[in-house]
């Protein structure tokens, strides 16, 4: 029986990634990916110089947070296009309004246009990345999936270590337009790369959800009027953004997330209390360094590049590891927590000790967030990991979104008073470090009763 099983292996060699028909939309999506990764990890290093060049501070935090929202709103949407009609149509619209918003953020002759870039990237992005995913599904073998998303993975890694870093050299040496117009060219190859075999994804059978797609609406519209309503004081706004949260998010997120319940919801919630702990902070901490201590834009990316090197340790680490998912939630939440007030605490007397902190934040992302995917996939039933998966990713963005918001508002509001910018900073950072805490609490509740 051995020698067949051997005869056979010898005649039938297992497929791979690059080889065959699978190497070109192996290449394709992975480049992709590292170009979406790399946009998204770029724009925190170049941000400082680019609001001194447009002048436009108080729009500061509408960088991260118009992208994340426009992003969630095109995730929903483009997955019910893709269920409709395959993927092929979205994921090209996607790319298309990608390398829009990079041409549109790139020659803005203003902070507001430089925003409404960084929205239609928002958009291209979320429709790409879900796509691709189904481009994945009817692409590759079951067999082959895993690796697949293994490169995926590996696909951040790069970004996350040297993007903060060469946004840095860029927007110091040449301009930081070229962070954005640089990544223009780098899309063509991708999408030749995944044209070939888009042809061969087929159409959709799947019915669109209108009820999904309009709570999309009303969470995206009430983030947004809700991060508008806190920056300019409108309290009418910022209540009828909660309003359009409070309908839309329970229909998006699996039952009991908002109120923690302990398992499965709570898993999809701590994304969330991640995303918050962690983005917040991030996303402020170059304009800290290069305010408050006179850091070049190379030397504040460095400082978010060993952020990311922990964040790679730690995930290689708990991949490894045989110890139970609701243990590295609950050290990864622990981690993140340290790590922010760490920062919050020391940045503003010493920029040089946020490094440290900073590796130690990251750890914990990596210990916690691989945890909680695994987590929430393994207690999907089939039929609903496509839409547990997407609730992770909502979680994330909103959690991001808000905290950015917030604390930008914080900030902005602050800095016109002496002194003003750096309790601004400082009082976001402590709103941030508050939620990491609280997520410690919460991550004692991911494992269910019947674990």
């Amino acid at each position: 029986m051995t020698s067949v099983a051997l005869e056979v292996t010898a005649e039938t060699p297992p497929d791979r990634l690059l080889s065959g028909r699978y190497r070109a939309p192996t290449l394709g999506i992975v480049l992709l990916v590292t170009l979406l990764a790399f946009d998204e990890m770029a724009v925190g290093t170049a941000l400082p110089v680019t609001v001194r060049d447009l002048g436009g501070l108080p729009l500061y935090a509408w960088a991260f947070s118009a992208t994340l929202i426009a992003s969630l709103l095109a995730n929903v949407i483009a997955g019910g296009w893709a269920d409709t009609s395959g993927p092929t149509r979205p994921l090209l619209a996607g790319l298309a309004c990608f390398v829009a918003g990079l041409a549109l953020a790139g020659l803005a002759p203003g902070m507001g246009w430089f925003v409404a870039g960084r929205a239609v990237q928002g958009l291209g992005a979320g429709a790409a990345i879900v796509a691709m995913y189904v481009v994945v599904a009817r692409v590759y073998p079951e067999e082959l999936r895993p690796r697949v998303f293994a490169g995926l993975a590996a696909a951040w890694v790069v970004p996350s270590l040297v993007g903060p870093t060469i946004a840095g050299l860029v927007a110091e040496h040449l301009h930081w337009r070229w962070v954005f117009l640089g990544l223009i060219p780098l899309v063509v190859p991708a999408a030749a790369m995944l044209l070939p075999v888009l042809r061969r994804t087929g159409g959709g059978t799947g019915a669109f959800s209108r009820s999904r797609s309009l709570a999309a609406v009303a969470v995206a519209a009430g983030a947004a009027l809700l991060l508008y309503g806190v920056d300019h004081a409108a309290i009418v706004l910022a209540v009828l953004g909660l309003i359009g949260l409070a309908a839309g998010m329970p229909r998006l997120l699996p039952p009991g997330t908002l109120r923690l319940r302990r398992g499965l919801p709570t898993a999809v919630a701590m994304r969330g209390l991640f995303a918050i702990g962690f983005f917040g902070t991030e996303a402020f901490i170059p304009l800290g360094l290069t305010s408050l201590h006179g850091f070049t834009p190379t030397q504040a990316g460095i400082v978010l590049t060993v952020g990311a090197l922990g964040w790679s340790a730690a995930s290689w680490v708990q991949g490894r590891s045989t110890r139970s998912r609701p243990f590295f939630v609950i050290l990864g939440a622990f981690l993140v927590a340290v790590g922010v007030t760490a920062t919050v605490l020391t940045t503003p007397i010493y920029g040089w000790l946020a490094a440290p902190a900073w590796v130690v934040a990251g750890a914990g992302m990596g210990f916690g967030l691989s945890s909680l995917s695994v987590l929430v996939m393994n207690r999907s039933a089939p039929a609903e990991q496509g839409t547990n998966s997407a609730a992770m990713q909502i979680s994330d963005t909103i959690g991001a979104s808000l905290a950015v918001g917030i604390a930008g508002a914080l900030v902005t509001g602050s800095a016109h008073r002496a002194g003003g910018l750096t309790d601004g900073i400082r009082t976001a950072g402590i709103l941030t470090a508050l939620i990491a805490i609280a997520g410690v609490i919460a991550a004692f509740r991911v494992e269910a009763p019947h674990d």
